[in-house]
Parts: structure tokens; C-alpha cells; sequence
């Protein structure tokens, strides 16, 4: 590559709540020449950009098509409940989906969180998104379902929240179309997976060529001492029978 010739920047996406920061770094630190684009999308965006080509590979929430898109999980998180500090579940270190049967339990269109039955009451209106339902919750109109990450996001000093035992969870993988595993793709799993850079893991290795015998492999070894001394052929076996008695 030429001075003025400059390598196309390898597209990431990722959710709220996910943190890209280190894998980043450590490609900026590989691939010093190869540029990353790095673009936080709503969590229902993610699929479609990566299927329309508009990126090359994202950090989602699962699940994922996986007729079309590879994806390596890389974790699970803890669900949370957010809620006001003077909440009453904040004497506990815990609470159920039970604790939640007398309140209010938002669920907004982003939820990503695959419920079969929802704690608690119905509210009136699903909140557009996340931010909007956390803004509900400082105001006091019901309490919030969340990954941990995302209470985190959006959190506020007015709201806290704690670990809700028996709800469902939510996976992050790392994605990317699977007719795309491209070089770049196939860098960046293997630094999501914390391989060295020296490691013959993750992109995918061609196949070495066959080396050429040199001039003196080629040629044939002479007949020459061996390692006793002796001359070319098999070395004889010392004759074994009795020691000789000295004169």
C-alpha cells in the first residue's frame, strides 16, 4: 500500500449498554493503518444495518437471525428492577418478579427483554424507548425492567435498582453477516476472544507452500564415516561372549 492509498475503515455498530472501549483500543493498537468506525445504533437497527451492508459487524443483543448472520456470544447479563432510592424493594438485596405485584411495570418498545408474562400492573401507554420509561420512573409512575448495563447508562442519583431473581436475561454477541467473514471480521473476533497477535487463530491461515530442497539436500550423502568412526554401510555388532581373562 502506497503512502497515498488509505485502507477502508472496518464499520463497527453496538447497542446502549454494551462497551466496545477495549476492543477498540487493542485494534488501534494492532492494525494501526486499517481506520474503525465506531457508531452506537437502537437496539432493532442493528440487524438490518449489518444485512443492508452498512456495517461491517456489531455487537447486538441476541437473538439474531442466524440464517443469515453469524454471531459468537460473549455474555450474559443480570437483570435489574430501577426504581426511586425510597422504593420499598430497596431493603432488600434481591427481590422477585412477586415483590412487583402492586406496582406499575414499564415496558417500553425497545425492551429487549423476552417476557413471557410481565411482573406487576400494565401501565396505560409502552414508553417509546428506555430513556423515556427511566424518566417515568424518577416521576414516579411506575418502576423499570432492565439489563444491568442499561441501568447503568441511564443512570440518575434520584433512582437505584437491584437484582430481579427469576426474570428474563439478555445476551450480547458479537455479529456480522455470514457471507461477509472477511479478513477484518475474522481480526476483530480474534481480538474480542482475547487471542495474542501472534496467534495463528482467527483469520483464516492459507496454506504454507512447499519448500524446495536446497542444493545439499539434493545431493546425496556420501558414503562417509559414520558416527563410530566406521566406514559407510551398517555398523557391525561387537561380537558378545566371554571377557577375556587377563594374562
Amino acid at each position: 500500500m502506497t503512502g497515498s492509498e488509505v485502507s477502508p475503515p472496518f464499520r463497527l455498530v453496538y447497542v446502549p449498554g454494551v462497551m466496545p472501549d477495549k476492543w477498540v483500543r487493542v485494534w488501534n493498537e494492532r492494525l494501526p493503518d486499517v481506520p474503525l468506525t465506531l457508531t452506537q445504533v437502537p437496539v432493532r437497527a442493528a440487524q438490518g444495518l449489518l444485512l443492508d451492508g452498512d456495517a461491517d459487524a456489531g455487537l447486538v443483543r441476541l437473538p439474531v437471525d442466524r440464517t443469515v448472520l453469524s454471531a459468537i456470544p460473549l455474555y450474559t447479563e443480570q437483570t435489574v428492577v430501577v426504581v426511586p432510592k425510597d422504593h420499598l424493594v430497596t431493603a432488600a438485596d434481591a427481590v422477585s418478579p412477586e415483590d412487583l405485584a402492586d406496582d406499575i411495570v414499564l415496558h417500553p418498545l425497545d425492551d429487549v427483554l423476552a417476557w413471557e408474562s410481565l411482573p406487576g400492573r400494565p401501565a396505560l401507554e409502552r414508553p417509546a424507548t428506555t430513556a423515556d420509561a427511566i424518566e417515568l420512573v424518577a416521576a414516579g409512575i411506575g418502576v423499570l425492567v432492565v439489563p444491568l448495563s442499561l441501568a447503568r447508562l441511564h443512570h440518575r442519583k434520584d433512582l437505584t435498582h437491584r437484582p430481579l431473581e427469576g426474570a428474563p436475561e439478555s445476551s450480547v454477541a458479537l455479529s456480522w453477516p455470514e457471507a461477509a467473514t472477511t479478513d477484518r471480521v475474522e481480526d476483530f473476533i480474534g481480538i474480542v476472544r482475547g487471542r495474542t497477535v501472534n496467534s495463528t487463530r482467527g483469520r483464516r491461515q492459507q496454506p504454507a507452500p512447499a519448500k524446495q530442497p536446497g542444493p545439499a539436500a539434493r545431493r546425496q550423502q556420501p558414503a562417509g564415516r559414520g558416527r563410530r568412526g566406521g566406514t559407510g554401510g551398517t555398523a557391525k555388532n561387537p561380537r558378545r561372549g566371554r571377557p577375556r581373562r587377563g594374562s
